[in-house]
């Protein structure tokens, strides 16, 4: 079972030639609403790889709230721990320029409002992998991996958006994935190095139960813990939109060691998911079902560092 506790958006995606400079306005080519938020996305996709996924966080009383979680009964996401609160659903203005990158300004609204409380006991437990990434309140956050750790469950942490965490709290999980730029904005404030291979290393020297995951776009991701370091390459694809390529990775992650593979397959498998969804435009449309997941594997090639 993978417990996801985050995020629910509504994505509000612009298509444009270039991001806007400081008071420049652009002319988009196109406009598109797509259900989103990092722990929506990431419950669908672990979902669509091939777990049994329950997804808790919270979303408005409002319009947006049904198109934001339209997606997810239908794709196996149990939804009966998202709660519906006075705040607006959250929502996401993405820009997405003509070589597939993004931009993103993210509103928090009902998701400062998730509750970690409405995570049962019953579903902490050393056979489940609880995910969870930085779009709702941290302290929210910290209070569910201190029961989850009591419990002993495997424990992601997202760590996107690149707000600061503790070493304390690193010292509490069991995986954390982080892509080159959130990689480095963590090592400042603990002092260490930015490049994604020594700040793997820096973290699993200073918490060394931690395996430290960095994806690092085309070229694939890279895998730290105590043991071993390797690196997996990511096939060539034709990149239309990397939105939702992240929480792709993260989901099929999660999914891959709920169902026990090694940190070689669950690497690759991810690797494969994130590729996979680059290839579709728009976060929860892109994400991949293991069959398709399973057909590019062969594509995806393993370096032993």
């Amino acid at each position: 079972m993978v417990i996801v506790f985050g995020s629910i958006n509504l994505d509000l995606v612009c298509r444009v030639a270039h991001f806007p400079a400081s008071g420049e306005t652009t002319a988009g080519s196109s406009f598109s609403m797509f259900p989103g938020g990092k722990g929506a996305n990431q419950a669908l996709a672990a979902a669509r790889a091939g777990a049994s996924v329950r997804l808790f966080g919270a979303v408005g009383r409002d319009v947006f709230a049904a198109r934001a979680t339209a997606l997810l009964v239908p794709g196996g996401v149990d939804i009966a721990g998202v709660a519906s609160v006075d705040t607006p659903t959250g929502c996401a203005t993405i820009l997405v320029d003509d070589h597939g990158e993004n931009c993103i300004v993210v509103v928090a609204g009902a998701n400062a409002d998730a509750d970690p409380l409405a995570v049962p006991d019953a579903a902490l437990t050393s056979k489940t992998v609880l995910v969870l990434q930085q779009e709702v309140d941290a302290a929210a956050n910290m209070a569910l991996i201190a029961r989850a750790r009591r419990a002993g469950t495997r424990i992601m942490l997202n760590a996107a958006p690149a707000h600061p965490v503790s070493l304390d709290l690193l010292r509490m999980i069991d995986i954390l994935v982080v892509n080159e730029s959130e990689a480095a904005a963590l090592a400042g404030p603990l002092g260490w190095a930015a490049m994604p291979r020594d700040f793997a290393l820096n973290a699993t020297a200073a918490a060394p139960n931690i395996a430290v995951v960095v994806t690092l776009g085309a070229a694939g991701a890279l895998w730290v813990d105590a043991a071993k370091a390797l690196r997996v390459e990511a096939p060539d694809v034709d990149v239309v939109d990397t939105t939702g390529a992240g929480d792709a990775f993260v989901g099929t992650l999660a999914a891959a060691i709920d169902g026990v593979a090694n940190r070689v397959d669950a690497l690759r498998r991810a690797v494969a998911a994130g590729s996979l969804a680059c290839t579709v435009h728009g976060a929860q449309p892109a994400l991949p079902d293991r069959t398709a997941i399973d057909a590019l594997l062969p594509m995806v090639t393993v370096i032993a560092k």
